[in-house]
């Protein structure tokens, strides 16, 4: 899943395609190129401290970059919005998948767009504006059954549901390496699993200054991949996608050794 974001202060890319449309598009074609499968569209920082937008500037960044990646190109469009009216509209302009990072409990109408519409439903974890558990995965545990909770009751099937630990979203260093040696704990859940760990504050910190983000960010990619991860948002799509072949190759290797 690569990485489009059409804002102006998205911590890593902000400002490179808010204004033209154009440009977006052939950024996400770049990544289509690369290896992405699927890119995922927003118009709202997630950032912590970014100011909020409303419903309007956010659908004014996003329409015209998802209607006119429809119709360039066959991947899968993801729209990454927490806002129900936002994700009806970009189903309808040609997103094919809601991904939500409040995971369908601040606004719970986006589950019943997904469902309606028959969009794909990315359910995040945050530890913002709450109580957290001590625990991180019985944190997690806790908060995506609910997220299920409420995409199920509105009529969302299992298969379209996919589930995000939600990588950096109120989370100091220890909590998204905990969540990265324990995540196989996760697949009780029994969803696939989506991963952001791109560029974020604690793989850059991990490295220093003087590292590479985009490389270390590959070597998260590889071990949540090896750990049962199924769908790696990135801002470098190429060289994640080097990253998960290893990890693929290494899982076939040790599936033909024991068969």
């Amino acid at each position: 899943m690569g990485i489009l974001n059409c804002t102006p202060d998205s911590f890593s890319d902000g400002g490179r395609y808010g204004e033209n449309v154009d440009d977006a598009v052939a950024a996400g074609l770049r990544m289509v190129a690369d290896g992405a499968s699927i890119i995922d569209v927003g118009g709202e920082s997630t950032r912590p401290g970014a100011d909020p937008v409303s419903a309007e500037v956010e659908q004014a960044r996003i329409l015209p970059v998802i209607s006119a990646l429809a119709c360039a190109s066959d991947c899968l469009i993801s729209v990454d919005t927490y806002r129900a009216q936002t994700a009806q509209r970009a189903v309808a302009a040609g997103a094919h998948i809601v991904n939500d990072v409040w995971g369908a409990q601040r606004e719970p109408l986006i589950a019943e767009v997904a469902a309606r519409t028959g969009a794909g439903l990315c359910l995040m974890h945050t530890g913002r504006e709450r109580e957290t558990d001590s625990d991180p995965i019985r944190d997690q545990f806790a908060f995506l059954r609910r997220s299920l909770d409420i995409a199920r009751a509105a009529g969302v099937a299992d298969e379209a549901i996919v589930l995000d630990p939600g990588f950096g979203f109120a989370k100091d260093a220890a909590t998204n390496f905990a969540l990265m040696r324990r995540f196989r704990e996760l697949r009780a859940l029994g969803r696939p699993f989506l991963v952001g760990t791109s560029r974020k504050r604690f793989v850059r910190a991990a490295v220093g200054e003087a590292g590479d983000q985009d490389r270390a960010t590959a070597a998260t990619t590889a071990l949540l991949r090896v750990a049962g991860a199924s769908i790696f948002r990135v801002h470098d799509v190429a060289a994640n996608r080097e990253a998960l072949r290893i990890a693929d190759a290494t899982m076939r290797s040790d599936t033909g050794s024991q068969g």
